[in-house]
């Protein structure tokens, strides 16, 4: 089974006020091991970034000004993940980015290219009702080194999420 673990790093909270993507990063998995194979990209938002997102993840609009604007890189991005599960924190954010992005570029929405979409937060509510649920704690619980992370990135988070979406699911995969 093919899965895509796929995280995105942002101007800002809500893609219909303008805000847009300027990372994304996926990683792939074939039957619940990582393969080595990625896909990284930064992205020109052709805006500013908010002051609040810039301290979560770092990036300006001066850094990524020179980098391919979402459209250009869309279709090496759905090549790579075409078909595959796709396995995502807090789901609604991401796909709600991508598929304003998807429709800004012309091209279909998400659930076209990736019919399924596992939602990691949503699972860890389930599993671990009341408690914090966001990307460290969920390497604190499940005893994944996160020492690295000083800010957001996508890469690294894709990679986190991963070590903790196998920890998380690892009877189901017996069963």
């Amino acid at each position: 089974m093919r899965q895509i673990v796929l995280d995105t790093e942002t101007t800002g909270i809500d893609p219909k006020s303008g805000h847009r993507i300027v990372e994304l990063a996926c990683i792939e998995l074939i039957d619940r091991k990582k393969t080595g194979r990625h896909f990284h990209r930064y992205t020109n938002p052709e805006r500013e970034v908010d002051a609040g997102a810039a301290e979560v993840h770092g990036l300006t609009l001066g850094r990524l000004q020179g980098e391919p604007k979402f459209a250009e890189i869309a279709p090496a991005l759905l090549e790579f993940i075409s078909g595959a599960e796709l396995i995502i924190h807090n789901a609604p954010f991401d796909v709600g980015f991508l598929n304003k992005e998807l429709e800004l570029a012309g091209l279909p929405a998400l659930a076209d290219h990736c019919p399924i979409i596992i939602d990691t937060l949503k699972l860890a509510k389930i599993l671990h009702p009341g408690m914090k649920n966001n990307l460290n704690a969920l390497c604190e619980r499940y005893q994944i080194d996160y020492s690295n992370r000083t800010t957001h990135g996508a890469l690294l988070d894709t990679e986190l999420l991963a070590d903790v979406y196998l920890v998380m699911t690892k009877d189901e995969a017996v069963s």
